[in-house]
Formats: C-alpha cells, structure tokens, sequence
C-alpha cells in the first residue's frame, strides 16, 4: 500500500472512531411522570418543555443519547399507581416526578431506581426521604414551597380583601400537604381576624356544590392549597370564584394569569429547570442520597387587576409595590 493511501486510510479510522464508539454507548433512559397534568395541558406542556431544554442545555437530546418515557397522571391516584408501576419496569436510569401525588407509588415500585422529583410538599413527613439535608434513599429533589408560606396566601388575602373575615381553604385532605398546609393557614387565622373551614378536593360536582353553599354568607373568600387536584381542577375553581365573586388567593403564579386575583408562590418551571441538573449529575454516576433537597430560592407574587376590578377591590399601593408580576 502506498505510503499516501495508508495516511489517508488511517485518517478515516480515526475519524470513524468516536462514531463507533458513541454508536456501542448504550441509550440512557429518563421516566417522567407527571401527577396533576394531562398530555394535553398546555401548563403541564410548559413544564415538561423547562425539563426538557434545560437537559438538552446540559447535553442530553431525546433520541440521540437519552430516550424520555413520558406519564401523564391526571390527578387520578389509580393512574399514578399504574404508570409508576409501568416507568420502573421500563428499567430507567433516572425518574423524573413531577408532584407529590407521583412520589409515594413510585418509591412502592422501587427502592433502587434513582428519582428526582420536583413541586413535593413536606416529603419528609410523606417518609418519602430520612431529612432535607440527607435523603437516605434513592429520592431527592425541590420542595414546591416551604408550609410556612400558607400562612402568607391567609394575610394577603386579608391585605387585598379587608372586608373579608371568613375563608374557606380547597385542599387534599387524601395528601398529607393538605393536612399541612390547612394547620398552618388554621393557626395564622386568629392574627388577622379571620375564621378559617376547609373545601376538599374531590370531584367538580362537588367542588361547585361546597364553594356554592360559602358563598350564601357575606364576606367571604378561598384560598387555593396545592395539590395534583388543584391542577386538574383549576379551571373550575376559577370560574367559580369569579361567579362567585370571592376573592381567592392561590399558590402559584398560572392561577393569576388564568383570571385569578393573586397568585403567591414558587416559580415552578424554574424548579423543574433545577431537577434537570439533578438528573445530569445521577446519570454522570452521583446518588440521590448525596444530593440534599432544597426549598424554592424565589417566591413570585402576581396580582391580576383586571379581576381585583370585577371584584370592586382596590389594591393597597403598598400591595402592588411588592409584586413581581402585574396583569392588567
């Protein structure tokens, strides 16, 4: 062979080298499973687009080097069960889930697959991990917020809404966040003169029923917990309040934009944003146990105008001055 064939030959093996290479590499997979979400969300599609360009920000690209199962649980509990049963037998190398309803089925079906989760109140007193600093486990993650913030969404209501004295919190009572959250709300209420009963979570009818029969009596408002079933429901809870006419705050910020009053909470794409990070650094061989789960480092509080004015509420300046975000 001549001497200039054999340079050129030795120059397409050497070439061909890393695409060979990166051809043997097997596939990583990624389970998603989403709780209060349906496929056709448009907010669930939001947050599952921050997920997914913050990994391909870090170099991983769905069908080049990862492959990403998606499930969507809708905020029914026999779905999550189901579709967390079906991501573990899929073998993942990481789940990624989204909501606290998603935690509790997947931890049933493995104690070894690796899990990330995001938007999960009090996963400690869930006993999904051993402690925020020290996970213990194969979970870790981002709180959706810390329980002492539901003591805030009762005094802004009372700042944007004076006339208001009662207040009916919509929460999960199946979740222990629902339990949490209500406490704290319940044992800020005597502090701004307010009396506080509960609204559960279960299906529209009777959503509509319960928020119906608060609203026979004067001065009255709602507060909006988190759940995976304030997702589903938050288009009808909306309306209603509007209907209605209550002044409602609720705990993050696609309820305000959607038509709600006021809005106080996380920024919730930004979290899923951070969980892409954690699940670069599982699937570069660190362990979840080794990654403490942190708190929000931001809350945004946003105050629609346009539905302050259809309740005749004149929003305090002092009010407006603090909000990230004003819809008019």
């Amino acid at each position: 062979m001549r001497r200039r064939e054999f340079i050129t030959l030795l120059g397409c093996m050497v070439a061909a080298w890393p695409v060979q290479a990166q051809q043997g590499e097997r596939m990583l997979r990624i389970g998603v499973l989403f709780a209060g979400a349906a496929a056709d969300d448009p907010d669930g599609q939001i947050r599952s687009g921050a997920f997914l360009q913050e990994l391909q920000h870090l170099g991983w690209t769905d069908g080049r080097n990862i492959q990403i199962e998606h499930r969507w649980g809708a905020g029914n509990p026999d779905n999550m069960r189901k579709y967390a049963a079906e991501l573990v037998a899929l073998a993942p190398d990481v789940i990624f889930a989204s909501g606290t309803a998603t935690v509790g089925p997947l931890l049933q079906a493995t104690r070894s697959v690796p899990i990330v989760f995001a938007q999960v109140t009090d996963p400690v007193g869930a006993g999904f991990i051993d402690s925020l600093a020290h996970p213990g486990g194969n979970a870790t993650g981002f709180l959706l917020f810390e329980y002492s913030i539901s003591g805030k969404w009762l005094e802004l209501l009372k700042e944007i809404a004076p006339r208001v004295t009662r207040a009916a919190v919509i929460r999960d009572a199946a979740q222990t966040a629902g339990t949490g959250q209500f406490a704290v709300i319940q044992s800020v209420a005597p502090s701004v003169g307010m009396e506080v009963s509960t609204i559960n979570l279960r299906d529209g009818a009777e959503i509509e029923r319960a928020i119906a029969a608060f609203a026979r009596t004067a001065d009255g408002g709602l507060i909006l917990t988190a759940s995976a079933l304030s997702v589903v429901h938050r288009n009808l809870i909306v309306r209603l309040a509007e209907r209605h006419k209550l002044p409602t705050v609720y705990y993050r910020r696609q309820y305000a934009t959607d038509g709600g009053l006021i809005s106080y909470g996380p920024d919730v794409a930004e979290q899923n944003r951070r969980a892409a990070r954690y699940v670069d650094r599982i699937l570069k061989g660190e362990k979840p146990a080794d990654l403490p789960v942190q708190a929000p480092n931001k809350y945004e509080l946003v105050i629609n105008l346009k539905t302050a004015k259809a309740l005749g509420l004149t929003v305090p300046p002092t009010l407006l001055a603090r909000a990230d975000e004003i819809i008019e």
